[in-house]
């Protein structure tokens, strides 16, 4: 349903730390993860820019659990095109008979929160022809969790920050603008855009913007003000939830956390970084198979033309298109004694992760 986004605007009280996390994906576990990576207190103000559900592994609990907290602390959050589908959902009466609900629901399944919310009120949904009454389960049975999604605001300004979960054109005519347009802005780094305020973004992975080096962490435009966040979380096998930590004075220099969930290792052996890799990422990740392997697939990257080890069980076929999930051949520098997060160990290599940022090691690891 079109409608126009609701602007908030506030001032950010001097003195106390302000964190902003983004794409959490009913991910409960990895932002409890970095809220403890980041020493949260009641003291901080939290920034949610969105996307708090779905996709996830349980995003009916992890909305609880934010609003439980919004009512002790303070939180502030912006909504994102995945908190954005509950409420369509029960507002529109059509929405049963919506061809996007029913793709949506088939493809996510147990990781969408209204097949949780279904769950948790007795209903099985056994097709598409249980939606005309999961649809009034909701209305009936989650009216507290539906008034906090539908009480977001899609974007949040302050004299110095922007907040929107997908982005905006322009900070000076943000009032009339499309919410969904807002909440939905793909690949917004590329559109040439710069504020005067920093404008803080998630949606789009961070990943994706960069075609050699697979990167998680947060991504910092100076010349152009904007901050994008979103780590991958619950999407992306390396991925992670990041919190940036806004300078305490307008003009300083930010910092972030971060929490992946994966275990870790210390490196024994030095490695030097690859100088030519080639990030294979989503929507870009068709491949020509060369030679299968029981843990490595020889392939060509068919965007690029690159040949690359991809890990065999990252292979799968998409209408008929082989495919892979995120995969790079990039060397990653390595000094003996970091500490790594170890995505996957295989025979003479290990997939593993160092401040953000994934790559291939071929030393020794301690555990």
């Amino acid at each position: 349903m079109s409608r126009t986004a609701e602007v908030a605007r506030l001032t950010l009280p001097p003195g106390r730390r302000v964190l902003v996390i983004s794409d959490i994906h009913g991910n409960l576990p990895f932002l409890q993860g970095v809220l403890a990576a980041a020493g949260y207190t009641s003291d901080d103000i939290l920034i949610l820019l969105g996307d708090l559900v779905e996709k996830g592994p349980d995003s009916l609990s992890t909305l609880r659990w934010i609003m439980a907290l919004a009512e002790r602390n303070t939180v502030y959050c912006v909504r994102g095109n995945c908190d954005n589908l509950i409420s369509d959902f029960a507002q529109d009466e059509r929405a049963p008979e919506d061809a996007f609900f029913r793709h949506y629901l088939s493809v996510w399944g147990d990781r969408c929160l209204l097949v949780q919310m279904g769950r948790a009120a007795g209903l099985a949904l056994r097709g598409p022809e249980e939606l005309p009454a999961l649809r009034e389960v909701v209305r009936a049975r989650f009216a507290p969790e539906l008034a906090f999604l539908e009480a977001m605001p899609e974007i949040l300004v302050t004299p110095d920050y922007l907040f929107v979960h997908g982005g905006v054109a322009d900070e000076e005519r943000l009032d009339g603008l499309d919410a969904w347009r807002c909440m939905k802005n793909d690949d917004f780094l590329s559109q040439g855009h710069a504020f005067r305020r920093w404008c803080v973004v998630g949606h789009w992975p961070v990943t994706l913007y960069d075609p050699a080096v697979p990167r998680s962490r947060p991504l910092l435009e100076p010349e152009r003000h904007i901050a994008s966040i979103d780590g991958g979380c619950s999407l992306q096998i390396d991925g992670q939830l990041n919190a940036l930590v806004l300078p305490e004075a307008p003009g300083g220099a930010f910092s972030w956390f971060a929490y992946d969930g994966l275990p870790t290792a210390a490196a024994l052996d030095a490695q030097a970084p690859s100088a030519d890799s080639v990030n294979v990422r989503w929507g870009r990740n068709a491949l020509e198979v060369l030679e299968r392997g029981r843990e490595l697939t020889r392939c060509r990257h068919l965007e690029t033309g690159r040949v690359l080890d991809v890990l065999t069980e990252y292979l799968y076929t998409d209408q008929g298109v082989v495919r892979c999930e995120d995969s790079t051949d990039y060397r990653l520098e390595v000094r003996p004694g970091d500490v790594l997060s170890v995505v996957r160990r295989i025979s003479d290599r290990a997939l593993v992760k160092k401040d953000g940022v994934t790559g291939w090691y071929f030393g020794r690891l301690r555990a």
